[in-house]
């Protein structure tokens, strides 16, 4: 692992607000949220459907900007950086598994794990190399070429895991894993994430 890997990311959040307009009405789905997260720890976010965990993690995750608040990672304050450097830090420093783990469908399972590090601009070949680790690192090794139509549920969650994780990042965010799957392949889910962490 990089060294930027092994000590993760500092995360600061500070009095996070984030509004919708929906047809002339504002919802507030965040308000006041205050947070620190140091490098390499574990956090938990509960709450019921409709609580707002999916727009906390897009919110901190660069997808959405905060209405208000500050987000720091590694005390770079995002709210100061242009779209370019967003993105360009989404790539390096956070990885993302999703419920729906949104592979392409007409990539096989190396290409959709080298895809993150393609669009960085990485060279194809070194690219193929490390999704190629990553995926063993998942305990997909005899899959690297299947499509995901060709992949059971739990195999393709594994694939996002393996592409979330192929850059390094020093934060990764996880919203609902293992809502698609069933008991037995959710909990496999869960404890390749505890290993890999």
């Amino acid at each position: 692992m990089s060294e930027s890997s092994t000590r993760g990311v500092s995360v600061v959040i500070r009095d996070l607000c984030r509004r919708f307009d929906k047809n002339g009405n504002v919802v507030e789905v965040l308000q006041g949220v205050d947070l620190e997260i140091g490098p390499g720890e574990r956090v938990a976010v509960l709450g019921p459907s409709g609580s707002g965990k999916s727009t906390f993690l897009h919110t901190l995750g660069t997808l959405e900007r905060p209405s208000e608040g500050q987000i720091l990672l590694d005390g770079e304050d995002l709210s100061t950086l242009s779209a370019a450097r967003i993105d360009a830090l989404r790539n390096k420093k956070i990885g993302f598994v999703f419920q729906f783990h949104h592979l392409l469908p007409e990539l096989s399972a190396l290409d959709n794990v080298a895809m993150p590090m393609l669009v960085g601009g990485m060279p194809r070949k070194d690219a193929r190399e490390l999704a190629s680790t990553a995926l063993i690192d998942v305990g997909l090794e005899h899959r690297l070429s299947h499509l995901p139509g060709e992949l059971s549920g739990g195999e393709q969650q594994r694939v996002a895991i393996a592409r979330a994780l192929v850059a390094k990042p020093g934060l990764l965010l996880a919203d609902e894993p293992t809502g698609n799957l069933d008991p037995k392949t959710a909990a496999g889910v869960l404890d390749l994430f505890l290993r890999l962490h």
